[in-house]
């Protein structure tokens, strides 16, 4: 087992001033952060949504209406309660209402397929799921072959602005244009839910079930692990809450009460759920929700709420700076700039600058990690091509690959292996796969990095094969399955080549079937039938022959090799 040690930890000497080297962590449930806030702040607004302002006490009271209607439905601690919904205050009050209930939190994309949405619910086994109404069909496609008893619905529409809620209303054809923009009709099939049902008042005060944060679960987010579908890994209470007090900790310039956030990142990703979910929590910040990326809304909805804080992907960042209504003006109000989850290139870095942004910090995480692992300082010192330095209470080790119990010197690239309290309790439903990534605290990230001498890390590869399309992952097998279902197709391979707008592009390398000649069309067609957009290979490549090793695996990287290196 590895030995590093935190007294010696060569990054402590670069922590800003003010950054301390060790924390404790409250011993309190995620709707703690919540409460408090509330306590502290009760008219300060929590969530803005299409101009409409909820403020920390309303949001409250939503929360434990809605906590109170789980209980009507049967909900017990521990249950598992699906959240299939994009940034909205419904995700917001859902996702806190299931904690103070003392169940536990399952989001998921609101728009995946039916195969992707029957594994997950499978998978976790909600018993309840709070669905948005334009994914409604989906759900209700899988929902005899799971355990779903009762279905939440709720529409965008629910939560705008009264007078957009009226607008709506009206017969005009541009009101029945905007109408259907925002509002699907689901049917009153069993079990089905109305979202207002759940905001009846209580009969009586509503209180957070008592839990031992450090082991009941506050939520299941799902992740590639290092290979096949999709795993769930399980974030106890205290994980969530180390991670948010973490970076509470790096930023020393944040007040209680004084900031804004820009959600633009999806709440049902592990990096938006801690960057726009439950950290903005923590000091009463407010928080502008956008249901999607796009430009025109981002622009209008800096400018109007001024954010202070925009946490994001470098591909978002360059669809904004390439919008040319964009305005060095616009960028002034934000104190930090966080980017994630793909590396952030020297000119995107130069770009930003230029435009005024001083406090852009480049960091690293994964959803094992609740996801915040490094980060770069804040205030001056920041290395953006690195991804920084680990946060507080965090110990880094580089090992060899081959042989991981040997610890390798800084200058040295090797496996990422991490430990600290914002570290998993392991993988749902998954033994195996925990004991593998999981050992006495410590993490195995399946990244490959190198940390200098004074302790910044750059990630030189992430999870080997997990191809990262615009911040989120695509896992090889997962499209591979679907790929070999079509008749045309003998063999293939996926592989993730370097895109400067999206990060990474998705290639397949297929062999074809000797009866079946192989169109690129129709491959296509298959696979958006059962994949999400961002899955959906970009590139079909014919090939008689998959290389391959002494052991019969396939060798990605050759082929990976091939595609960066033919002409273009």
């Amino acid at each position: 087992m590895w030995h590093a040690s935190q007294r010696s930890a060569p990054w402590r000497r670069w922590y800003q001033p003010g950054v301390p080297q060790e924390l404790t962590i409250p011993d309190v449930p995620v709707t703690r952060l919540l409460d408090d806030a509330a306590d502290s702040h009760p008219r300060r607004p929590a969530l803005i949504f299409f101009d409409r302002r909820i403020r920390y006490r309303r949001l409250r009271s939503a929360v434990d209406r809605f906590a109170d209607g789980l209980r009507r439905l049967g909900v017990q601690p521990g249950d598992r309660v699906a959240l299939i919904l994009p940034n909205c205050p419904q995700q917001v009050i859902a996702f806190y209402g299931v904690l103070r209930r003392g169940a536990v939190a399952v989001q998921h994309n609101p728009l995946y397929t039916e195969e992707e949405m029957l594994h997950q619910l499978a998978d976790c086994g909600a018993r309840v799921a709070v669905v948005l109404d334009r994914s409604y069909a989906t759900v209700s496609a899988v929902r005899s072959r799971v355990r779903l008893e009762h279905v939440i619905v709720t529409s965008l529409a629910d939560f705008l602005p009264v007078r957009r809620r009226l607008a709506l209303r009206l017969p005009s054809a541009r009101a029945r244009r905007r109408r259907a923009a925002f509002v699907v009709e689901v049917p009153d099939d069993p079990g089905v839910v109305r979202f207002g049902e759940m905001q009846r008042a209580p009969r009586r005060p509503v209180r957070q079930l008592e839990l031992e944060p450090s082991r009941h679960l506050a939520a299941i987010q799902y992740t590639g692990g290092t290979e096949g579908r999709p795993k769930g890994a399980m974030l106890t209470h205290r994980n969530l809450v180390a991670n948010a007090s973490q970076q509470h900790a790096w930023d020393r310039e944040g007040r209680p009460g004084a900031d804004v956030t820009l959600a633009v990142l999806p709440l049902f990703h592990s990096f938006g759920l801690m960057s726009c979910l439950v950290s903005p929590m923590m000091t009463a910040g407010a928080v502008v929700l956008l249901p999607r990326f796009d430009a025109d809304r981002v622009l209008r909805a800096i400018r109007r709420h001024r954010p202070t804080i925009f946490p994001g992907v470098p591909t978002l960042f360059e669809e904004l700076l390439d919008d040319p209504r964009l305005a060095p003006s616009d960028l002034r109000s934000l104190r930090i700039l966080v980017s994630g989850a793909s590396d952030l290139g020297r000119g995107t870095i130069d770009r930003l600058g230029r435009l005024g942004v001083k406090g852009l910090i480049n960091g690293y995480g994964l959803t094992e990690a609740s996801p915040g692992v490094t980060a770069n300082p804040l205030g001056g010192g920041a290395r953006n091509l690195t991804v920084g330095l680990p946060l507080p209470m965090t110990d880094v080790v580089i090992v060899d690959e081959d042989t991981p119990k040997r610890v390798l010197p800084p200058g040295e690239p090797g496996e990422l292996v991490v430990r600290g309290p914002q570290v998993f309790a392991g993988y749902w439903n998954a033994p195996l796969a925990t004991a593998q990534s999981l050992s006495k605290g410590w993490l195995r990230t399946g990244d490959i990095a190198v940390m200098d001498e004074d302790g910044f890390i750059t990630i030189l590869e992430r999870r080997r094969d997990i191809i990262k399309v615009s911040g989120f992952s695509v896992f090889p097998t997962e499209v591979e399955r679907v790929l070999r279902r079509h008749p045309a197709v003998h063999d293939c391979a996926v592989v993730g080549v370097p895109d400067v707008r999206r990060g990474e592009r998705v290639i397949a390398h297929v062999v074809e079937h000797p009866a079946y000649p192989f169109s690129a069309d129709e491959l296509r067609r298959h696979c958006e039938r059962y994949l999400s957009h961002y899955k959906v290979p970009a590139e079909f490549r014919p090939r008689t022959e998959l290389p391959r090793n002494v052991l019969g695996k396939v060798v990605r990287r050759r082929l990976r090799d091939e595609v960066v290196n033919s002409p273009a």
